[in-house]
Order: C-alpha cells, then structure tokens, then sequence
C-alpha cells in the first residue's frame, strides 16, 4: 500500500507559510515555540504532510502578521470561478520562486535598490541572460 500524497491545497498553503516565515527571518522552532509546537510539527505543515486545522491557520496568519487569505492567494483551486469577481491568482511560478531562499534574497535585495533606472537595467540583465539559457 502507497502512502497518502498530500492534497494540492495543504501544500501550498504550507508553502506560503514557509515563505512569509522566511520572509520574516523565523526560525521553524520560533514559530513553533510561537504556537506551542515542535519545529517537527512545523516542517510536516510546511510541506503539507499535516493539514492546518482552521484555529491553528488563524494563529498562525497572526504570527505571521498576515491575513490567513494570504495563506491560500494564487493557490490550487477546484472551483469555477465567476468572471468579473476577485482577482487573477499570480502565476504559479511566482509563488515558487519566492518559496525558495535564493527568490527571497533576491526579491529582498531588488527592493533595496531605490534607482528605477538601475532596476530596469538589472531586468534588462537578467532577461538577456535567460535568453541565452532558452533560446526560443
């Protein structure tokens, strides 16, 4: 017998929360400590091994210093949306990019560069070099 794969929803949402702890500069054991958990219990929500039951997603959204919507933005989703009602989800490769340490520090470290001039140019840079990597 296989063992049980995570629902699509539960890792995503531990995925932003890993992402918005980082972002925060959190340890696993600090937010675990924040909550009464052991960083173990941490790592199985991160990768979503463990759902998040609703009081704990709440107390964790306020940790975090977000709301829990945020938790679920740009998410898997099974339902049909309306058109004309809410947002457009990003891309899923945003929120990828930003769950991994390396998206964090440079996202972290492009905020940090006031020039726009200079941001555009860095863009132009990188663009260029994924050129180079894909040619199309």
């Amino acid at each position: 017998m296989s063992a049980k794969t995570p629902n699509p929803v539960d890792k995503y949402v531990g995925s932003r929360v890993r992402m918005r702890r980082i972002m925060l500069g959190l340890s696993q054991e600090k937010l675990g400590d924040a909550l009464g958990l052991t960083f173990q219990q941490i790592q199985k929500y991160e990768k979503g091994t463990n759902r998040i039951g609703a009081s704990r997603l709440h107390q964790i959204a306020d940790i975090l210093q977000v709301p829990v919507s945020f938790l679920f933005e740009g998410g898997p989703t099974n339902s049909t949306s309306v058109e004309g009602l809410g947002e457009a989800p990003s891309p899923a490769y945003v929120s990828d990019f930003l769950a991994t340490s390396e998206g964090l520090a440079l996202t972290r470290a492009f905020t940090k560069i006031t020039d726009a001039k200079l941001r555009r140019s860095i863009v132009d840079l990188v663009e260029q070099i994924a050129g180079t990597q894909n040619p199309s």
